[in-house]
């Protein structure tokens, strides 16, 4: 599991396993999102295989499936609502958690500025600077 750490309570990473529930239990995370699709993994890494797991530790689990085209309001809604009703480590994961840091970015931008978003996600080993024109449209005005 190689967890990228984009806030104190915002965690990314690649595709996580059901074993892998435990050891985030230990380290604090209340909260697991999948930013990943079903379609793109097999059963055994499917979110309800690391729903269970994640259920079966006390954590809580959130599906939210993300694609190029399904990045809706809606969805980054449902990521930063669920980051911010956390009492804990939040962790997202994704493929790769390029997915899942944009969706923290852009659920985020309007709060904290394109500057600091992006800057947050470098830190984390995300270059999105090609986001920047969408970030400054959504923070005009």
């Amino acid at each position: 599991m190689q967890l990228r750490q984009v806030t104190p309570r915002y965690f990314v990473s690649p595709q996580i396993s059901a074993e892998d529930i435990a050891a985030l239990a230990e380290a604090g995370f209340t909260h697991v999102i999948c930013n990943r699709p079903d379609a793109e993994v097999p059963p055994s890494h499917q979110a309800a295989a690391i729903a269970a797991a994640a259920e079966a530790a006390g954590l809580t689990f959130v599906a939210n499936p993300l694609t190029h085209d399904t990045m809706t309001p809606d969805r980054m809604g449902l990521q930063r609502d669920t980051l911010e009703a956390a009492n804990g480590k939040v962790l997202a994961y994704c493929a790769s958690g390029t997915r899942s840091t944009v969706a923290w970015t852009l659920g985020h931008v309007a709060d904290l500025g394109a500057d600091t978003v992006l800057q947050a996600a470098a830190d984390a080993g995300y270059d999105l600077a090609a986001l920047r024109p969408r970030l400054e449209m959504m923070t005009a005005g």
